[in-house]
């Protein structure tokens, strides 16, 4: 981690719960223990009813109330967060959580004297947010010459120069001192932060200001290149027009403020820090309602931390005319599809080609939709309208011709998905997926062998933990009659993947094909033990497995008239 990751993550720690834990009592320990339980599995509604609950019977309790505030912040109820914090300060108590909440509030009515109050009081979130907090309240007063005095102070903190110069730039850019924000901006100190998606558009805005919409379109192109989501798209085409575009992601220190809270949730959000990440996305938005940037993140939080109904709330925020419309709808349907709400996420999807349907994007998510669906028709349209959609074809669409492929070779159609796994080979021909999925194809049809073998090798190569492609691997030297070979594979397989049906009847076929007819029945044993009944695959049959146990694998193979166990002496192609 950079230094300045490091420092901000360890600051933004300390907002964890300073109260002790609550000793249960009678009366209200269900309703306690309820909200615990419900927090624990990131439930926030469930937590909110439940802490609400409990402190109806006791309200003072200073514990549940600041329970009661993290969960109503992360459930998006900052208001109502406020109110318990507010009482969590009655009794006396500190908690920079319910600081949080409190801070917030003061910022949104833009009642900048008590959050600077509460932070000289060391009243506030800590060392990190803080000096961009007071900077910005202090903007918020009038107060210009102290506010920047107050954003090099934090530039002082070891590994914060690039936050501060990135806020400082916002802050003057506020008021109109767009040069000096750009300096700001191109500078070593502020290139960090300003290097970010949100700090390029900003920075194209002001200069924009500075009429300078040619440096600003060379700015996008630089960073994004030619193929632009709609939102920078939009910024493009404005400023090609000539149009003098405003600067909008900081209009005022409440704005500003919002920015702080989202800068550290996209901080957070790099270090896999779920709770605090969502935290702050959520104040964020609560002071912004148009920040759709933080709505985002928030909902992303959401959806990996299983809450898919609130998280396809979140998304629903965005408003249809929004640039990034298109962005929530996609993550709308990977909510739904998360909540296996599979025919909502497809209503989803198909609804987003009406609206968006010049984005390739679009195209290929609802395939991959269509595909786990094992609507396979229905994908390989949506892949092949996905690749029309695209201007010229590059390395980047080498998943769509892999997926395409898939999709084919599922239909039945081997010659159209072997061209489109040497298409997407074509474009990334080291790519251990495809390598390994076209070599394994190839050797169940007993073609192109000797290819086929060198493929697998070459994807084991790149991927040598990867369990699926040494699975390959192993069965492939099976498959040619190398039995002996194929051992040490299937058994390193078997590693990796320990409880893995597929892997485990395959080990087992090695071992029967060696010999080893005691240890074959036990593998095949565990994979019975590991399918899924109801929807097993193919090559893990459990009726097969249960048949090998009862006459041994030569039978079945006679009974299925497959050739039978050799050593394959032509091991040649075709």
């Amino acid at each position: 981690m950079t230094a300045w990751t490091q420092t901000v993550r360890a600051g933004l720690l300390a907002a964890a719960f300073t109260l002790p834990t609550l000793v249960s009592a009678n009366g209200f320990a269900g309703d306690y223990l309820a909200a615990r339980q419900a927090s624990f599995l990131g439930d926030y509604e469930s937590a909110a009813h439940f802490y609400g609950k409990a402190l109806a019977r006791d309200p003072g309790r200073p514990e549940l109330l600041e329970r009661a505030v993290l969960s109503n912040i992360s459930l998006g109820e900052v208001d109502r967060a406020s109110t318990y914090a507010d009482r969590l300060a009655q009794e006396g108590f500190a908690s920079q959580i319910a600081q949080m909440a409190i801070v917030a509030r003061d910022a949104r009515g833009e009642a900048f004297a008590p959050v600077l109050t509460a932070i000289d009081e060391k009243r506030g979130l800590g060392p990190l947010a803080d000096g961009l907090i007071k900077a910005w309240a202090q903007l918020g007063q009038g107060d210009m010459t102290t506010a920047l005095a107050t954003f090099d102070e934090v530039a002082g903190i070891q590994g914060l120069g690039p936050f501060a110069a990135y806020h400082k730039a916002f802050a003057l850019a506020s008021v109109g001192d767009y040069q000096t924000a750009d300096d700001l901006l191109s500078s070593k100190l502020g290139a960090g932060m300003g290097a970010t998606r949100r700090g390029i558009m900003a920075r194209a805005e002001i200069l924009s200001q500075l009429d300078r919409n040619g440096d600003a379109i060379d700015l996008l192109t630089t960073a994004f290149g030619n193929d632009l989501d709609p939102g920078l798209e939009n910024l493009r085409t404005r400023l090609q027009g000539n149009e003098t575009v405003p600067f909008t992601h900081v209009t005022s220190p409440r704005d500003g403020i919002a920015e702080v809270f989202y800068t550290l949730a996209g901080a957070l959000a790099a270090e896999d820090n779920q709770d605090l990440t969502l935290l702050y996305a959520r104040l964020a938005e609560y002071l912004r309602a148009d920040h759709i940037d933080a709505i985002l993140l928030s909902a992303e939080v959401l959806t990996q931390v299983g809450q898919y109904e609130l998280a396809v709330e979140t998304y629903a925020r965005v408003p249809t005319d929004h640039p990034a419309f298109h962005a929530a709808e996609l993550g709308r349907a990977e909510a739904l599809r998360s909540d296996e709400r599979m025919e909502e996420a497809i209503a989803v999807l198909e609804g987003l080609t009406e609206t968006h349907g010049n984005m390739s994007v679009v195209y290929t998510t609802l395939g991959d939709f269509l595909r786990q669906e094992e609507r396979f028709a229905d994908a390989i349209e949506a892949y092949t309208t996905a690749l029309s959609k695209v201007g010229e074809i590059t390395d980047r669409q080498w998943f769509v011709f892999y997926a395409r492929a898939i999709s084919n070779e599922r239909e039945g159609l081997w010659e159209a998905a072997e061209a489109d796994f040497r298409k997407a080979l074509d474009l990334n021909p080291d790519q251990p997926q495809v390598l390994n999925y076209l070599g394994y194809s190839l050797v169940e049809k007993q073609v192109k062998l000797d290819e086929a073998l060198a493929m697998i090798e070459r994807a084991v190569k790149a991927r040598p933990n990867a369990g699926y492609i040494v699975d390959s691997l192993g069965w492939v030297l099976y498959r040619l009659g190398r039995y002996e070979e194929a051992v040490p594979h299937m058994e390193h397989a078997a590693e990796l993947m320990p409880i893995d049906p597929i892997v485990n009847d395959h080990l087992g076929d090695v071992y029967w094909a060696v010999g080893r007819e005691r240890e074959a029945e036990f593998m095949w044993k565990r994979a019975l033990s590991f399918v899924d009944w109801e929807d097993a695959a193919e090559e893990a049959d459990p009726v097969r497995i249960k048949r090998k146990l009862e006459v041994g694998l030569d039978v079945v193979l006679a009974e299925e008239g497959a050739p039978p166990l050799q050593v394959a002496d032509d091991l040649g192609s075709e």
